[in-house]
């Protein structure tokens, strides 16, 4: 199946011919839906806390910081904004002159983009575009349709439609706008400042657009430091060409170029595991690069974000304490302490050991405990399922055959099955992604997390490259699939912590705009 060539162009980018052959098998069989047992709720898999939980996490992430706990903020900032903009690239195309373009904003197909002109001072990114485009008005002081969008969305002015979402201007503060990247370093000195005053911030992004990012970054850090009394470590990093994954025709034979390549494509998010994995960090907060708010909304996010991070720490002692114990040599504390990990076990993590423990003896009964709780740990936000799209949190049959929560995507469920569509029918949450990671392990190790992903969780989808069908594959996602054998906690967290901007008119709810 691969030539000598094949096989250079391959190692050539950081992959082996074993990952690659696991990809192509992966074609063939496809991967299998996740078993859901039943759907994550409120008192059952989902923790809602009260007012003095909430404080009581709160204070044990504030003592944590002053003991020298080194926090990371993980910021995903490599998807394009091109997506924000599709409907008004459908306009501008169907619009080929001013003429035309006025008539169909009397369509109700394009309601949509008649809200967005109607509204188009609302938008942070406005005095940039009419101090740029009143020249065109002839001292006629209106904005011609087609001139706003040539300049918003291509290289003549803006360039919108072909930056990175984290770089366009999202919130407006009196005459000084503020992109997510910027705000992502607000919340940062809100809530992951440690106790030398630094806030250590990591993004992925994409090559193209590194230089772009580290200018603003390094304009922002240097005036928010200032106004916040901190110093910002601010690192960057692209998605590696090893986690692309190969293409296949409709055969599964390998997708070739037309100078005879192989040809390979991002793996998803998912791909992003090895970013994570790279950083040396006590704890890591993750968070998508839109989901940000203007200040006077912040409050409820770091409020939330420092709880988080209380109940990972909680969890994380406990679960270090009882690794600790047992380690020991002395047989009769392993007999009193093993019943009690077994039951913080089951009461904890829902895993059954009833079954399990009978047959087993003392050295094998450790053994099995220490492999449940010798684990990356997460706990994640989950707000109330209000019709947003995204993953939801599940019961879900593990490989061993015990049952652990997880957050399941659409594309891992089998909807076709109705015992199964009935269970996703049936969650009362959905996955914001909003985590706070423990990535070492209870001697100060740091884990290597590639270790604990599912690969049986990938997704197959069907495109095309110059006119011709292929076969894609993402890897098991980042928050799903790749975190698939983590010790897992959800927490229910108010909606108002969750504020994507999936489309430009996002920018308009009242929840981006300024008072």
């Amino acid at each position: 199946m691969f030539t000598p060539d094949d096989q250079h162009q391959i190692t050539s980018r950081g992959s082996s011919m074993e990952e690659i052959s696991r990809q192509i098998e992966h074609f063939k069989k496809g991967f299998p839906f996740l078993h859901l047992v039943d759907a994550a709720g409120i008192g059952h898999g989902i923790v809602k806390p009260d007012e003095a939980e909430c404080l009581q996490w709160i204070h044990r992430y504030e003592a944590a910081l002053k003991d020298g706990l080194c926090p990371v903020k993980f910021v995903p900032a490599s998807g394009a904004a091109s997506r924000m903009f599709q409907s008004l690239f459908s306009f501008q195309e169907e619009a080929t002159n001013e003429e035309k373009a006025a008539a169909l904003l009397m369509e109700e197909k394009f309601k949509a983009i008649r809200q967005f002109f109607d509204r188009l001072r609302d938008f942070a990114f406005y005095p940039v575009l009419e101090s740029n485009l009143k020249p065109l008005t002839n001292g006629q002081g209106t904005l011609r349709h087609l001139d706003i969008l040539d300049f918003l969305l291509s290289p003549k002015g803006l360039n919108y439609g072909f930056l990175p979402k984290g770089l366009l201007d999202f919130h407006l503060y009196g005459d000084i706008s503020r992109t997510p990247a910027e705000e992502h370093l607000v919340e940062g000195a809100l809530y992951c400042t440690d106790a030398a005053g630094r806030v250590t911030i990591h993004f992925t992004v994409s090559p193209e657009h590194l230089p772009l990012f580290q200018r603003k970054c390094n304009e922002a850090a240097l005036l928010l430091g200032k106004r916040y009394e901190v110093t910002y470590d601010i690192s960057f990093s692209e998605q590696k060409p090893s986690t692309d994954t190969i293409a296949v025709d409709e055969h599964n034979q390998p997708f070739r170029t037309a100078e005879g390549k192989l040809l390979f494509r991002p793996g998803g998010h998912g791909a992003l595991l090895e970013n994570l994995n790279d950083l040396h960090a006590d704890l890591i907060f993750v968070k998508n690069i839109d989901n940000v708010v203007p200040d006077r909304l912040k409050d409820e996010t770091v409020r939330y974000k420092k709880a988080l991070a209380g109940m990972l720490i909680e969890k994380q002692r406990e679960v270090f304490d009882f690794l600790q114990q047992l380690e020991s040599r002395d047989d009769s504390k392993l007999e009193q302490i093993i019943p009690v990990v077994a039951d913080w076990i089951s009461s904890e993590l829902a895993i059954d050991t009833d079954a399990i423990f009978g047959q087993l003896d003392v050295e094998a009964k450790v053994r099995y405990l220490k492999g449940k709780l010798n684990r990356p740990i997460r706990v994640c936000g989950m707000v109330k399922n209000e019709g947003e799209p995204g993953g939801g949190p599940f019961w879900a049959t593990q490989p061993d055959g015990t049952v652990a929560l997880q957050v399941a995507e659409s594309s891992q469920i089998d909807l076709k099955n109705p015992a199964q569509a009935a269970l996703a029918a049936k969650a009362s949450h959905f996955n914001p992604v909003d985590l706070v990671c423990g990535v070492r392990n209870y001697k100060g190790e740091k884990f290597n997390l590639p270790d604990f992903k599912d690969p049986e969780t990938g997704f197959i989808s069907y495109k095309s490259k110059d006119g011709k069908p292929l076969k894609a594959q993402e890897l098991p996602g980042l928050w799903n699939g790749a975190m698939s054998d983590w010790i897992t906690f959800f927490v229910e967290v108010p909606v108002i912590t969750f504020n994507p901007v999936k489309t430009v008119n996002d920018l308009l709810r009242t929840e981006h705009q300024p008072l």
